[in-house]
């Protein structure tokens, strides 16, 4: 970066930040704190109205904002949300472009705006290995849309959920639920939407897919978000976890690697074969990923999910005899 791109680069940093010390600015450009302190005596010279004051940094006099551009919460926050696409997807050169234009736009924002896109942005997230955000039919368009309106405003909603593997040993696959949720967030995932919220229902924080969501309502009563709620780009850690370990054969491990779980959490190179450490709320959660792997794979615990398995596949083997 040019001494010019720098200055430029520095005003946005300010703009989107209410105070910024020289040390600080110089992790963020890589520069030393004298490199700052003259950056800082140019821009001074060249007319920008910076602020110092010992033992708190730089700021700029309120009411400065360079370039003059305005963008709506929407608008900022698509750009946003594409940013951080980028910066997931490329190598390092494009993720430190995706970076400094997140900070420049965030840098251009009022104070008031700047806040309302942040929280967007934490609350609807893209994950890297995700094929079309864009839903498959207009009803699950429908879907999204009213989510996203129930996260801003922060209404309730209730809906019938269909979970692929049910909570319990007897429960049957497909079994619909009705769960009344205050909803935080949207992820995509993997190629898929889901919703992550409190469940009423289940009386804890939870994730729903949102193919899996059917008879969606908005409720007339609103919620609080947690303050100390922080989801960032990871799944949130939920309590409790069941902690799962499979042993998986060399020769798929390759493929594997490419294809992990969505609650993976370790994978580790055994003479065995990849050991996958998966973290879960319920058994059934897992239950597909795993039969997908066949007889190249062993549940080494827990010992409800190896009976599980074994059970499912006597089923499995009575199914085709029988026909």
């Amino acid at each position: 970066m040019n001494r010019t791109d720098r200055l430029l680069a520095i005003v946005l940093e300010l703009q989107g930040k209410r105070w910024r010390r020289a040390e600080d600015l110089a992790d963020t450009f890589e520069i030393s704190k004298r490199t700052i302190y003259r950056d800082m005596l140019a821009l001074g010279e060249a007319g920008v109205p910076v602020v110092s004051i010992p033992g708190r940094g730089y700021s700029l006099v309120e009411g400065y904002f360079l370039p003059p551009l305005s963008f709506t919460a929407d608008e900022a926050t698509i750009l946003l949300l594409g940013a951080d696409v980028m910066a997931q997807s490329f190598d390092t050169q494009y993720q430190a472009v995706a970076q400094s234009a997140s900070r420049k736009i965030l840098g251009v924002l009022p104070d008031t705006r700047r806040e309302a896109v942040e929280s967007l942005r934490e609350r609807i997230q893209f994950i890297s290995g995700a094929t079309s955000a864009r839903p498959d039919t207009a009803r699950q368009l429908e879907k999204l849309q009213r989510l996203r309106g129930s996260i801003v405003e922060s209404r309730r909603v209730r809906f019938d959920y269909h979970a692929r593997f049910g909570a319990g040993s007897t429960a049957a696959p497909g079994a619909s639920t009705t769960r009344t949720v205050d909803p935080y967030a949207l992820a995509h995932v993997g190629g898929a939407w889901h919703l992550t919220g409190y469940c009423h229902t289940r009386r804890g924080l939870r994730t729903f897919r949102l193919e899996r969501i059917e008879g969606l309502t908005t409720l007339p009563e609103t919620f609080e978000r947690p303050a100390t709620l922080r989801l960032g780009r990871r799944r949130p850690q939920e309590e409790p976890h069941l902690i799962v370990r499979a042993l998986l054969a060399p020769e798929v491990a390759r493929w594997v690697r490419e294809s992990p779980s969505y609650f993976t959490v370790a994978m580790d190179e055994t003479p065995e074969g990849l050991l996958v450490t998966l973290a879960v709320r319920d058994i059934g959660e897992i239950m597909q990923w795993l039969l997908g792997w066949g007889r190249h794979m062993r549940v080494l615990a827990p010992e409800t999910l190896r009976q599980r398995l074994a059970a499912e596949a006597r089923d499995m083997l009575r199914a085709h005899e029988d026909g």
